[in-house]
């Protein structure tokens, strides 16, 4: 397999395990998903706002790789969030529509991406602005693991208030070989 079909597999995997995260945050009154449950981010609710605005910042940051400026252009006229903390949305359902929204684009972005494009160079500023050149790649790599290390403190802290929701595991779509 690919490179390129990997990340396009962590982008399902993505909109997949959103979709069942948000799910269950629904089950929750507004009160519960804000309660400070004493995770990185304070609450359930903080934490999925902090992966809208770290994706957005990422998002944004791929938008001026020229292998990306097309399909990531959509980024370009969003605010670029002043926190890591930053919250987004007021609301879950406003949330959950910006989340369904980055999904897609991210799975848009990632189709179009070539492994040539993948083995290049992103020149880039933090949010403090310190200057960094990396592998595409490696960057795309950080992108994906950062939304599954919030969506597990996440997963926890719905364990934590009696929500299942249910399997997390890549392995679920991954097909099985004959």
């Amino acid at each position: 397999m690919k490179l390129q079909q990997h990340f396009e597999q962590l982008a399902t995997y993505n909109q997949w395990m959103n979709a069942k995260v948000y799910g269950a945050a629904s089950q929750m009154s507004a009160a519960e998903l804000s309660k400070d449950r004493g995770a990185f981010f304070g609450s359930i609710f903080g934490t999925l706002n902090h992966i809208v605005v770290a994706d957005t910042l990422w998002l944004k940051r791929f938008a001026t790789h020229t292998s990306s400026a097309t399909t990531l252009a959509v980024m370009i006229p969003l605010p670029i969030p002043e926190r890591l903390d930053h919250n987004m949305f007021d609301d879950l359902e406003g949330l959950r529509a910006h989340r369904q929204w980055l999904d897609s684009v991210i799975i848009n972005w990632i189709a179009a991406l070539t492994d040539d494009d993948l083995n290049t160079v992103l020149n880039y500023q933090n949010t403090k602005g310190v200057e960094s050149s990396r592998c595409y790649s490696s960057l795309i790599v950080h992108f994906f693991n950062h939304q599954t290390h919030h969506r597990g403190q996440v997963s926890t802290l719905f364990s934590q208030a009696g929500i299942d929701i249910g399997v997390t595991d890549l392995l679920e779509l991954i097909p099985n070989e004959s």
